[in-house]
């Protein structure tokens, strides 16, 4: 959403919103020019906006309640109102069109792509789902008409069918959005829709995983390659860490593209990195302007975010909330420091997916040392009768206790943690500076 605002605003339109929460990119956004407020109440929508009706176009997230206010009367006042997606379609049309898709790593792979196309030269309009640390940016704005988009496609809402790309990537497809989907196999219908809508012309990079769920018995249309970490016809070999970086020999169609480096931890960032590198060698890159570029990466802003790194602490900030993502997460950390013990602090977004996939979530928090558990981050929901984060706590195997967010600092400074993990999407990101500030001192 931000982006699209940075878009619209850096374009000449007048643009103003809503938020839940005030934040770090809420407050950035204002001092852009752009009039965001956090109460919901139809009596602080833009004068402007109620002024002119007919040249007014509201966007909105599907992740909006459903009872808001604000939306139940722009509705009411018969406004132009569209989802993000299909906005981000429209912004889209005309322009090449790269997509990247999946449950999981879509914010880290689109990223990724978009640095390496404009690090090799190439005119990047980038719309992406974090900040990125080389460009302290969710946005990339190109400069030509002849500029690649680069998208992240969110499987939320069936939103990506809004996208009709040259080239895709589809990195996961765990069941997740069960509240929309009713089961799995709805979501994965709607993934292979997707890569249906793929230019017949182009390619789609399927995680190995994924397109074996997906396309059990081959798949028409566009080119399906698919990649992974020593599998697939593009692929991750001889994968080393190498303090917190990680180097990894590419191969694609048995052709060596010699050895690279991700200047950040993680398997499955290396996995990322596959699908962002198969992009760019489809696209006409070299693998030596492609390795330079990938050594230049920087990351995105909460994903594996180191915020404190000395000899004494490790304090990693992650935006993980499924529990594949949690149990990548928690590996690639073990890997890197295995004979620290390791405290994560847990905060689960949504009841319906903490209902969902409770035993899941157990499993891949037992991964960890220590685990200091939130209440949950309700987001769009309301609550469930039932669904609490204490449901976690009895199949969590290693030591855990719930604790309220305002106790965080508190239950931190009991004792030295030299691992500290922060994980989760609602507003855990809140605690960070505190935390690190803590820490530091």
């Amino acid at each position: 959403m931000s982006a699209l605002a940075r878009w619209f605003n850096q374009n000449g339109f007048q643009v103003a919103g809503y938020d839940r929460t005030q934040t770090a990119l809420t407050q950035r956004l204002e001092s852009e020019g752009i009039a965001v407020h956090y109460t919901d109440d139809p009596g602080l929508i833009s004068e402007a906006v109620k002024a002119d009706r007919e040249r007014s176009l509201v966007v909105y997230t599907p992740a909006i309640p459903k009872d808001h206010q604000e939306w139940a009367w722009l509705r009411e006042q018969d406004y132009t109102i569209q989802k993000r997606a299909q906005v981000l379609g429209l912004i889209s049309q005309g322009f090449f069109t790269v997509a990247i898709a999946g449950t999981h790593g879509k914010t880290t792979t689109s990223s990724m792509v978009a640095h390496l196309l404009r690090a090799c030269g190439r005119d990047v309009a980038g719309f992406l789902g974090g900040i990125t640390v080389n460009y302290d940016s969710n946005l990339l704005l190109n400069e030509t008409s002849d500029a690649i988009v680069v998208a992240e496609a969110d499987e939320f809402d069936r939103s990506f069918l809004h996208l009709q790309p040259n080239l895709a990537v589809v990195t996961a497809c765990d069941a997740d959005h069960l509240d929309i989907y009713g089961e799995a196999s709805a979501m994965h219908e709607s993934f292979r829709e997707f890569v249906q809508q793929v230019d017949e012309q182009g390619r789609v990079f399927l995680q190995t995983r994924t397109i074996s769920t997906l396309f059990p018995e081959g798949k028409d249309g566009a080119v399906a390659e698919p990649y992974g970490i020593d599998s697939g016809d593009l692929r991750a070999e001889k994968v080393m860490p190498v303090g917190d970086q990680f180097t990894f020999e590419l191969v694609r169609a048995g052709e060596s593209q010699g050895t690279f480096t991700l200047p950040m931890p993680g398997f499955h960032n290396v996995e990322n990195a596959v699908a962002a590198l198969g992009i760019g060698l489809e696209l006409g890159l070299t693998a030596d302007a492609l390795r330079e570029a990938l050594a230049s990466y920087r990351g995105v802003k909460r994903r594996f975010e180191y915020v404190v790194r000395t000899e004494s602490q490790i304090y990693i900030d992650d935006y993980a909330h499924h529990p594949t993502e949690i149990e990548a997460l928690l590996k690639s950390v073990r890997a890197l420091y295995p004979d620290q013990p390791i405290t994560a602090v847990f905060q689960p977004h949504l009841y319906t997916r903490t209902r969902d996939f409770a035993e899941g979530f157990s499993a891949s928090l037992s991964l960890a040392d220590e685990v200091l558990l939130l209440p949950i981050y309700p987001a769009r929901e309301l609550p469930i009768e039932g669904v609490e984060s204490e449901m976690l706590l009895p199949a969590i195997t290693t030591e855990k206790r719930l604790v309220q967010k305002k106790d965080v600092l508190v239950a931190l400074a009991e004792k030295p943690r030299p691992v500290l993990l922060s994980v989760g999407a609602g507003d855990i990101d809140r605690l960070v500076q505190p935390i690190k500030t803590q820490l530091e001192g």
